[in-house]
């Protein structure tokens, strides 16, 4: 069986070095530095919608950054849109705001919270998505980072999540 070229690609590039050239393309396209990541809660299963990335390691709440002339809500739109095919159909709720010293010395994020939202058609797949999906809050997948851990117990208030944490 052959090896297509993005599995090569993958194969053969450091994830560490991917992640850098990624940061570093996104930090040189945007003056600011300035993301949004949005916690989409399934209340009727009690889950959470987390995606991985296919240039870092680790599963995360979907989100990036927000574009020159564009708003923040327009931002999480959109992202949402491109890495889960997640329409927002309510007003989504900001809960906090962080600095991310790691990625830059100007680097924030917002994170809200998304209640009120309806599956869109899907189309091809992001191809810096890894997967995506709902887990339940009890039972986030093995290799959830630890900041977001955090994020989802400072939003719910420190709700009960996967007990190895």
């Amino acid at each position: 069986m052959r090896q297509s070229d993005d599995d090569r690609f993958r194969q053969t590039n450091w994830p560490g070095l991917r992640a850098r050239l990624f940061h570093l393309y996104f930090r040189l396209k945007r003056p600011m530095t300035f993301g949004v990541r949005g916690l989409v809660h399934d209340a009727d299963q009690n889950s959470v919608f987390l995606i991985r990335h296919t240039y870092v390691p680790g599963w995360q709440l979907p989100g990036g950054g927000v574009e020159v002339g564009e708003t923040a809500i327009e931002a999480l739109e959109r992202e949402l849109l491109e890495e889960g095919c997640i329409e927002i159909s309510g007003s989504p709720v900001l809960k906090s705001i962080h600095f991310n010293r790691l990625a830059s010395r100007r680097d924030h994020v917002a994170f809200y919270l998304i209640q009120s939202y309806r599956q869109a058609a899907p189309k091809l797949p992001d191809r810096e998505i890894a997967a995506a999906g709902f887990f339940p809050l009890d039972r986030l997948p093995e290799g959830t980072t630890p900041a977001t851990h955090r994020r989802i117990a400072e939003i719910f208030g420190n709700a009960p999540v996967s007990p190895d944490w």
